[in-house]
C-alpha cells in the first residue's frame, strides 16, 4: 500500500501532466493511436511489423514538424522489452552521449539487456558527436532511433545513414488532423472534461492552416478553448471566426542553408524552367516572405536565363542582369516588383538549353584529353616571323559575300551547338543550315 510520499508523487505527476500543452498530453500511447503515415505504419508494413515484434533495427525518421516522429518513438518505448533511453540533439553534449553509451554497454555485458536510444533533432549533432555513436550502433550496443526535420542524407554522416533505415514521414493530412482534434475534444487527457462545441467549419479551417502539423493543430485548439468565454448555456462554442483569431500567423518553414532554402529555390527554378509563371511567383513570394536575400534570387535568375532560355530569347539574359542590378539598387520591399517582372518574363519566354549543352559537351571533350592544336591559318600573325612559322592562309570573312567564307576553324567534325526551333533559335537554325549548305557546295 502506498504511503504519503506515493500520493504526493502521484499528485505532482498529474499536475505536471495537466500543465503540458495539449499536443503533449494527447501523444499516442500505441501504434493504433497514431494517425497518418500508413505508408510505413499500416497493417503489414515493415516498420509496424518490426515494432510489434520488438525486432526494430536502427532507423532514422525524417519528416516535417508535427508529423509523428516522436509519437512513433514513444510507441516503440511502450512496445519494446529493451531499455529505452531518450535524449536530444539540442540538449546532449559529448559527455552526456558517452555516459548513455557506457551505461548501455554495461547493461548489455552484465545483464544482456539491449538499449534503444532515441535522439530527437539528431541533425543538431556535429560530426564528432555523430562519430561517437557510430561504433556503438555498428556493434549493437544501442539501436538508434534518430528523428530529424532535415534531410538525413545532407545532415547526418553517411556511415550512420548507411547503418540505419531511413523512413520519410509525410505531413499529416487534413482529414487525419480533424480526427486528432475530435479525439482531443472527447478524451479526458485533452479537453473532454470541458463543455466545448466546435463547428465543423472551425475544425476544417484549423486543419487546413496548420498544413500537416498535428502538434500545431492541437495546441491551437487548446488556445481557442482556453481563450473563449462560455455562452449563456455555460458552453464554450468555437466558431470559424473564433478559430481564425486564435491561430497565430504561420511561420514559413524556411531555414537559411537548410532544407527549406534548398527545396524552395529548387521549386522556383523548376517552375520558371517549366514555363509556369503562377507557380514561380508563389515560390518567389514564399522566399521573400521568409527573408531570403533578393540578390541570391536574382543571381539564380541570371544563371537560368542562359541555362534554360539561352538564344531562344537572348533578351532573357538582359532582363535578368538588369533585374540583378535593379534589386541591388532599390532593395526591398520594391525589389519584389523587379523580381516578379524578371520571373514572369523568363517563365513565359521560349526555352532552349542548347548553349548549356554545347559548352558542357566541349568541356567534357577537353577534360577527357581531346586537346586539339590550333590550325596554322588561325594562329596569330601579328608578330615578326609568323609567316615563316606558317601562320598564313587566313581568309577574312567580311571580304566575302554574306560575310561568310568556308574554311576550317577546328580540326574535327564534332558538333557542339545544336540550336532548337524555339523562339529566336529558329532563325539561328535556318541561318546555320544556310551556311552548312554553302560549305557543302564549296567543298564539293
Amino acid at each position: 500500500m502506498g504511503g504519503p510520499m506515493d500520493l504526493f508523487e502521484k499528485e505532482q505527476s498529474e499536475l505536471l501532466t495537466r500543465s503540458q500543452p495539449l499536443a503533449a498530453r494527447m501523444r499516442p500511447r500505441t501504434l493504433d493511436e497514431i494517425v497518418g503515415q500508413d505508408h510505413i505504419l499500416g497493417k503489414g508494413k515493415l516498420l509496424r511489423r518490426a515494432i510489434e515484434a520488438d525486432r526494430l533495427g536502427s532507423i532514422i525518421l525524417y519528416g516535417p514538424p508535427g508529423c509523428g516522429k516522436t509519437s512513433i518513438a514513444e510507441a516503440v518505448a511502450a512496445a519494446t522489452r529493451r531499455r529505452f533511453e531518450r535524449t536530444s540533439g539540442v540538449l546532449a553534449n559529448v559527455a552526456v552521449l558517452r555516459s548513455i553509451l557506457a551505461a548501455a554497454q554495461h547493461r548489455k555485458r552484465a545483464d544482456g539487456v539491449e538499449t534503444i536510444l532515441f535522439i530527437d533533432e539528431i541533425h543538431h549533432f556535429n560530426k564528432s558527436q555523430q562519430d561517437i555513436l557510430l561504433p556503438h550502433v555498428e556493434d549493437g550496443t544501442v539501436t538508434l532511433i534518430g528523428a530529424t526535420t532535415h534531410n538525413p542524407f545532407f545532415f547526418i554522416n553517411s556511415p550512420l545513414t548507411s547503418r540505419s533505415q531511413v523512413f520519410q514521414l509525410n505531413p499529416v493530412s487534413e482529414a487525419d488532423i480533424i480526427t486528432l482534434l475530435k479525439r482531443a475534444l472527447v478524451d479526458e487527457r485533452g479537453v473532454g472534461g470541458r463543455p466545448v462545441d466546435v463547428d465543423e467549419a472551425a475544425l476544417a479551417h484549423l486543419a487546413k492552416v496548420c498544413e500537416g502539423d498535428g502538434r500545431r493543430a492541437l495546441n491551437s485548439l487548446e488556445i481557442a478553448v482556453m481563450s473563449t468565454p462560455p455562452d449563456e448555456q455555460v458552453r464554450i462554442h468555437i466558431t470559424r471566426a473564433i478559430m481564425e483569431e486564435s491561430i497565430q500567423k504561420k511561420a514559413v518553414v524556411y531555414d537559411r542553408d537548410e532544407d527549406g532554402h534548398h527545396d524552395t529555390i529548387s521549386a522556383f527554378i523548376k517552375s520558371v524552367r517549366g514555363s509556369d509563371p503562377h507557380a514561380a511567383i508563389y515560390w518567389l513570394a514564399k522566399m521573400l516572405y521568409a527573408g531570403e536575400d533578393p540578390r541570391f534570387i536574382a543571381r539564380r535568375l541570371v544563371i537560368l536565363a542562359s541555362e534554360d532560355i539561352g538564344n531562344a530569347d537572348p533578351r532573357g539574359l538582359t532582363i535578368a542582369t538588369s533585374a540583378m542590378d535593379a534589386v541591388a539598387f532599390v532593395g526591398m520591399p520594391e525589389a519584389r516588383i523587379v523580381l516578379a517582372q524578371a520571373t514572369t518574363y523568363l517563365a513565359t519566354a521560349p526555352k532552349s538549353n542548347a548553349a548549356y549543352l554545347a559548352i558542357d559537351k566541349a568541356m567534357n571533350d577537353v577534360e577527357k584529353g581531346r586537346i586539339l592544336p590550333v590550325p596554322l591559318h588561325l594562329r596569330s600573325s601579328s608578330y615578326k616571323g609568323a609567316d615563316q612559322l606558317g601562320h598564313t592562309g587566313y581568309q577574312y570573312a567580311h571580304d566575302f559575300e554574306g560575310h561568310f567564307v568556308d574554311q576550317d576553324y577546328i580540326p574535327t567534325a564534332a558538333v557542339y551547338y545544336e540550336p532548337t526551333t524555339a523562339g529566336y533559335e529558329d532563325i539561328i537554325t535556318k541561318r546555320m543550315a544556310s551556311w552548312n549548305s554553302r560549305r557543302t557546295k564549296i567543298s564539293g
